[in-house]
């Protein structure tokens, strides 16, 4: 199970990679494998701001249907649309080309709050 060191993760499965006052999220290996073919994806429009732990979208697979959490505080300023025409994006290159939201935080050191790679991996026991 592929888990950068560079980036924070949430009990909820999402990743976030902080740049400066910029956050990008998706959601991790684990929980791609976990949900196995995507076949449904809803993510909020840019200028929506988002509370810690508030729904920003819903992911559908053919095994399941999750709602996306805000690991972090922020305006949503950019959204994956690429990913609409091309869903199994999220399943082949969830870190890299698979990223769903982007976030200008109020607040950078939140992401002091969430769990790193070795945490992250110890929670899924991966």
């Amino acid at each position: 199970m592929n888990t950068p060191n560079e980036l924070r993760y949430t009990r909820s499965d999402e990743w976030v990679r902080i740049e400066g006052e910029v956050a990008t999220l998706g959601i991790t290996d684990y929980a791609q494998s976990e949900l196995g073919d995507i076949v449904f994806l809803e993510l909020p429009e840019p200028g929506r701001y988002l509370q810690v732990d508030e729904s920003f979208g819903v992911i559908e697979s053919v095994k399941a249907a999750s709602d996306l959490y805000a690991p972090l505080e922020g305006e949503v300023i950019e959204v994956n649309t690429a990913l609409q025409s091309a869903l199994e994006t999220i399943n082949q290159d969830p870190y890299g080309k698979g990223w769903m939201i982007k976030l200008r935080l109020k607040d950078p050191s939140q992401a002091e709050n969430l769990l790193t790679a070795d945490e992250y991996r110890a929670y899924r026991q991966i």
